[in-house]
């Protein structure tokens, strides 16, 4: 007898599909902490996208970005429960991020870098969860995930100039936050 795909999950079996989204669980997992902000928020959106992933299965293009399919589930889920929450839009005040990248643009990337990569993971983390919304994802998609532009730009809905724009900015008021909490003074690790 030939066991449908819910029976032999059931059974105990994966296919293939199923193993190779199973193997990206702690990169969603610390997309999703990124995103909630919190432990339980994020195992259920983590849960959620697997629900989503494997009742889609079927509309997964072989030979594509798994992880990028994937990841693209869990923000659209987010986004969605966000919408279903009625939280408030990403309120990012132009005028401050315009003021602090002025403030640092005398900094070239490098100098950034530099920064972050003196700071120790904790830090970086820490700080990251102060930069808004907008730029935390799109600097974590690009920094931490590896994603590139256009893959970002798909699965945050937005052209890919602004997904540069965000990264950009994004890493500025890193490296501002991390300036803010001593990093960049001299003998801090």
């Amino acid at each position: 007898m030939v066991f449908g795909r819910r029976e032999r999950f059931a059974a105990g079996g994966q296919d293939d599909f199923e193993r190779e989204a199973l193997a990206w669980i702690d990169g969603l997992y610390g997309a999703a902490l990124r995103l909630t902000r919190n432990q339980p928020d994020a195992e259920d959106l983590v849960q959620d996208t697997y629900v989503k992933a494997f009742k889609s299965a079927g509309k997964f293009a072989r030979g594509t970005n798994l992880r990028a399919w994937l990841f693209t589930i869990l923000h659209n889920q987010f986004l969605n429960d966000r919408r279903r929450a009625k939280a408030n839009p990403v309120d990012v005040d132009s005028d401050i991020v315009e003021r602090v990248g002025s403030d640092v643009s005398s900094m070239g990337d490098t100098a950034e870098d530099a920064l972050i990569q003196r700071a120790s993971d904790d830090q970086v983390r820490a700080a990251l969860d102060a930069v808004p919304e907008a730029f935390r994802q799109a600097v974590w998609l690009r920094d931490a995930e590896g994603f590139s532009y256009a893959e970002i730009a798909e699965m945050l809905k937005v052209p890919a100039g602004t997904v540069m724009s965000r990264i950009s900015r994004g890493r500025r008021l890193l490296a501002a936050q991390l300036r803010e909490t001593g990093v960049g003074t001299v003998g801090q690790k």
